[in-house]
């Protein structure tokens, strides 16, 4: 499933998926982004988490202006819808995605990050919108999935005015979970894919697709919804096994890292 565009490795049950367009800054093309989902559609059935990661010095700086067409409305709408599906791969896929972010997290850098699941940014992060002074819209969800990590308030001072976040800020105001040293962001990414993957697989489900939906449900539906999913989780064998397991002491307990 790799091609030049997206480079996929499995070590054991992680999937590593990796931007290789690291003369353009991993800029996404149409084509890069249907190798996204293309891999996340396929991946073999042993895989439980994946890390997202960019070959060089930047996770993604965004589209590539190169590729950018003169498109009526219509085709417009037909393309960024393109962009929508393919994303909504990561978002709602079959493993939870962990982004090793580096270097420029840009406009769809952005908003490609914003659709994975744990976001591990290093010291060389930064963050902005540039579509403001380009004239353009965001296309690739990032109107939906960024006011939901920093607001939609912060967004649209990023648009207007060009603010750019550096590592620090960025991980304060929502858009990273961790922040680590220079050059440490893949392994620490690495390091939790490899955790989420010893989790219940139905439990990783629920918290990919039913958590998020929830969030969103008045809250008197959202009650009802996390109840079925609670339910369901807690009826699989493999709950009820890591549940005798902890009750008869051979599972660890919580401790402080």
């Amino acid at each position: 499933m790799s091609n030049k565009d997206v480079h996929l490795e499995i070590r054991d049950s992680v999937a590593i998926v990796r931007l290789s367009r690291p003369a353009k800054r991993n800029a996404l093309s149409d084509g890069l982004i249907l190798a996204l989902r293309n891999v996340f559609e396929n991946l073999p059935d042993t895989v439980r988490a994946a890390v997202l990661d960019g070959e060089g010095e930047h996770f993604c700086a965004g589209l590539d202006l190169s590729e950018l067409k003169e498109r009526d409305a219509g085709q417009g709408l037909h393309h960024s819808r393109m962009w929508h599906a393919a994303l909504e791969c990561l978002q709602y896929g079959p493993v939870p995605v962990v982004a090793a972010l580096h270097g420029a997290v840009v406009g769809g850098g952005l908003e490609l990050a914003s659709a994975c699941h744990i976001r591990v940014a290093d010291e060389s992060t930064f963050y902005a919108l540039p579509e403001g002074s380009r004239g353009i819209f965001v296309g690739g969800g990032g109107a939906v999935r960024i006011p939901r990590l920093i607001g939609a308030a912060r967004m649209a001072d990023m648009m207007l005015t060009g603010r750019v976040y550096n590592a620090q800020d960025g991980e304060r105001i929502g858009f990273a979970q961790y922040l680590v040293p220079l050059g440490q962001a893949f392994d620490k990414a690495f390091e939790l894919a490899q955790r989420v993957a010893q989790n219940a697989p139905l439990t990783n489900y629920a918290l990919m697709h039913a958590l998020p939906r929830i969030a969103e449900q008045p809250a008197d539906q959202g009650f009802l919804t996390e109840a079925l999913m609670a339910a369901i989780a807690q009826s699989a064998p493999e709950a009820k096994s890591r549940v005798k397991d902890f009750l008869e002491g051979r599972a660890n307990k919580v401790k402080k890292d």
